[in-house]
């Protein structure tokens, strides 16, 4: 968890220095406007992209956890009967 929220950090630090970056830059309106475009999409992209990583795995674990108990459940039923007779 600590992990993710030092990435949080580091992903709104960067975006915070991009966006300095860009209104002290020495372009045009028009060509800060396209970077500023152009950035933006690719930003969303990748978040995009992030999150679809992101969801995938969390199913996989999920599918992971539910399998074990799944499996302890079968093994506690088994030793049950057997100690039944």
């Amino acid at each position: 968890m600590d992990e993710n929220n030092n990435f949080g950090w580091f992903l709104a630090g960067a975006v915070i220095g991009a966006g300095a970056a860009l209104l002290l830059a020495p372009k045009s309106g028009k060509d800060t406007r396209k970077y500023i475009t152009k950035t933006t999409k690719d930003s969303k992209e990748a978040m995009e992209s992030s999150g679809r990583d992101l969801m995938e795995r969390g199913k996989q674990l999920y599918d992971q956890g539910k399998k074990i108990v799944d499996d302890a459940s079968d093994l506690f039923e088994r030793g049950r009967k057997l100690v039944q007779g």
